[in-house]
């Protein structure tokens, strides 16, 4: 039995003190591989040391985030396309539209997102989408920008059953953290509809801890409290939570063992 935590920020701050240990607990958890997204051109070198510390267990996708977005994004996006043309990475992420904190670079955001959808499918690499009180906004980009070229993930799904449909109609997949055990979240309703092929293990440390741990700082150990809950929505075994979500994981970002 194994996991993969598929979006996790473990080059951050928030681990500079115990960091080998953090990755550590993960793998005595069976979490043997971590994928790492990058945020802005401030994190890249954390991010990529992490990878080279870690070999065959970090790796890390390249993009801006749309909270960092702001009114020079195409020079930020510069620097991200640099990176990408000089190193190998597994993803375009994380991208997509923050809407959730402040709607003044709304039009930015758009039109970076619209960029890095655009590497993906240049790349033949998967994006990995941010969405917060955004699903309009981008699934309007995505009818005119998908097509078969581009697979990805909607990450830290927060959206309702006709949200996460139309997420599986453009063939995506959609990714589940500890946000499915909090009381009042609703998600667990929403992911009985969802297809367990098409369903990805993700903590988003060291953010949105899962019940019991709720509260503290995440890590990818914690990925556990997730899948058993995702185990109590199936109806099956935690050992099948793992085997489908790490083949849908290896399969998206395409991974080896």
């Amino acid at each position: 039995m194994e996991f993969i935590d598929t979006h996790t920020h473990l080059y951050l701050n928030h681990f500079r003190l115990d960091r080998a240990e953090v990755v550590d607990r993960a793998l005595k958890k069976k979490v043997t591989q971590l994928l790492l997204p990058n945020i802005d051109p401030g994190s890249v070198e954390g991010m990529l040391r992490m990878r080279d510390d870690f070999p065959g267990i970090c790796f890390p996708m390249m993009g801006l985030h749309p909270t960092s977005v702001k009114e020079n994004f195409e020079k930020e996006l510069k620097i991200i396309e640099n990176w990408l043309n000089k190193e190998h990475f597994i993803a375009i992420g994380e991208t997509g539209i923050d809407l959730y904190w402040d709607k003044k670079y709304k039009e930015y955001q758009e039109e970076a997102f619209i960029i890095q959808v655009n590497w993906a499918k240049e790349r033949k690499i998967p994006i990995v989408i941010h969405a917060r009180n955004s699903f309009r906004e981008l699934f309007s980009i995505l009818d005119r920008c998908a097509g078969d070229r581009l697979q990805g993930v909607f990450h830290s799904f927060t959206g309702d059953t006709m949200e996460a449909l139309q997420i599986l109609e453009y063939g995506f997949f959609i990714g589940i953290n500890g946000i499915i055990t909090f009381e009042n979240s609703g998600l667990g309703k929403v992911a009985e509809k969802i297809p367990p092929e098409r369903v990805l293990l993700e903590t988003d440390s060291p953010y949105l801890a899962p019940v019991p741990e709720r509260g503290k700082r995440n890590e990818s150990s914690y990925i556990m409290y997730t899948a058993k809950k995702l185990a109590d929505i199936y109806g099956v075994g935690l050992e099948t939570i793992a085997d489908f979500t790490t083949i849908n994981a290896r399969k998206l970002f395409q991974l080896q063992k």
